[in-house]
């Protein structure tokens, strides 16, 4: 008779499992802002998930998006439960996944999203499923959020409101390249900056016109000087648009404007300053207006996290490190709320956001049983 090996041995069981489920995920076209895209991710997690011993399904509504999933597994247990995080919006337009179906070649998993991040919903998926399958006295969560990609202005509530009541976060953004984990990161913003000039014929009289156009060039040159190096500062214009026609001095013009800092008071100084060019005219009788669109706080990580992760990874063959990286992710909200959070602890991959992005599928595992043994030891500890 063939013993049922337990947890968190039987992931090791469950690898095509997590490829079909996978494969489901990264062929539903979820872009942050499609509610029925990101509803049909979160209703195939709560299909397989549903009727699982132990498992509480939640569906927590956001105002103006898809609504986030709760997945507890909560037996009888004194110790606080861990949570596991991650979102199910990606950066790509309806579309792309019929363009780019899930495939596998040479052991990489493609497709849109397929690192960033629905392998790492799976790999929670999977890890809370096991582990209530195991029936141990483990409590764990898992959160799956709806807009990260544009800053989770309506998760925010959400992931304050679970996390207040978790013990420790893991974040299952993608593993870097290199296999390491994150333990820091960089804020972020979103700002929209919209200028409203005169219109005016182009040819028959220039002069009476102001061109939002011309105004926001300039005002782009000023807000790329903003990029310091050394604070840690970066702004990047992403998208410019404006004009009615050619023969038309612009009446109207409009940047979207990411910005990344290293820490709160480097963003809020560089806010500041975005706001005060976005407000202040350099030609007479054109406005500008700013609004924020999303923002992430920079992560700081906690140094027994880390280290029981990092000695947890070992146990079942990774060796890795924890880094620090210039982008910017839910983990910081958790962070900043003093609860001990890792990111990046989801399987590896690379190329993310663009048609490149890959996943190392002998990664799916390995990252499943890393952190299902972090669980294990923090609950014991």
């Amino acid at each position: 008779m063939t013993e049922t090996p337990g947890f968190p041995e039987s992931l090791a069981s469950a690898r095509d499992e997590m490829i079909a489920l996978l494969s489901d995920l990264v062929n539903i076209d979820s872009p942050s802002r499609d509610p029925a895209g990101v509803d049909a991710v979160r209703d195939r997690i709560a299909t397989f998930l549903d009727g699982e011993p132990g498992i509480r399904l939640s569906r927590m509504p956001i105002p103006g998006h898809a609504d986030a999933l709760l997945a507890e597994y909560l037996p009888q247990s004194t110790a606080a439960p861990g949570l596991l995080m991650g979102h199910m919006d990606t950066v790509f337009a309806r579309g792309e996944a019929t363009a780019r179906p899930f495939r596998i070649e040479a052991g990489r998993a493609h497709g849109p999203g397929v690192a960033d991040m629905k392998a790492g919903l799976v790999m929670n998926a999977f890890v809370l499923r096991e582990l209530a399958r195991s029936g141990l006295a483990v409590p764990l969560r898992a959160l799956f959020t709806v807009d990260e990609e544009i800053g989770s202005n309506g998760s925010a509530p959400v992931i304050r409101e679970v996390a207040a009541r978790s013990a420790f976060v893991l974040n299952s953004e993608p593993g870097r390249v290199s296999g390491n984990v994150v333990d820091g990161r960089r804020g972020g913003a979103f700002y929209r900056v919209t200028i409203s000039g005169r219109a005016a014929h182009a040819g028959l009289n220039p002069a009476d016109g102001r061109s939002a156009i011309v105004e926001l060039a300039q005002k782009i040159l000023a807000w790329t000087a903003l990029t310091n190096p050394e604070t840690g500062v970066s702004v990047s214009i992403g998208i410019v648009s404006g004009g009615q026609a050619v023969n038309m001095v612009a009446p109207e013009a409009e940047a979207r404007i990411d910005v990344r800092f290293a820490t709160v008071e480097s963003g809020e100084a560089a806010e500041v300053e975005i706001r005060r060019i976005a407000e202040t005219p350099f030609t007479p009788d054109v406005d500008g207006r700013m609004e924020c669109l999303g923002k992430f706080l920079p992560m700081t990580g906690n140094a027994a996290l880390t280290a029981d992760y990092i000695a947890a990874a070992a146990q079942v063959g990774l060796a890795l490190k924890a880094e620090f990286t210039p982008s910017c992710s839910d983990a910081g909200l958790t962070s900043s709320m003093g609860i001990p959070t890792l990111c990046a602890c989801g399987p590896v991959g690379g190329g993310v956001h663009s048609e490149r992005e890959f996943l190392e599928l002998d990664t799916l595992v390995p990252r499943a049983m890393a952190a299902a043994r972090l669980v294990l030891s923090r609950a014991a500890a």
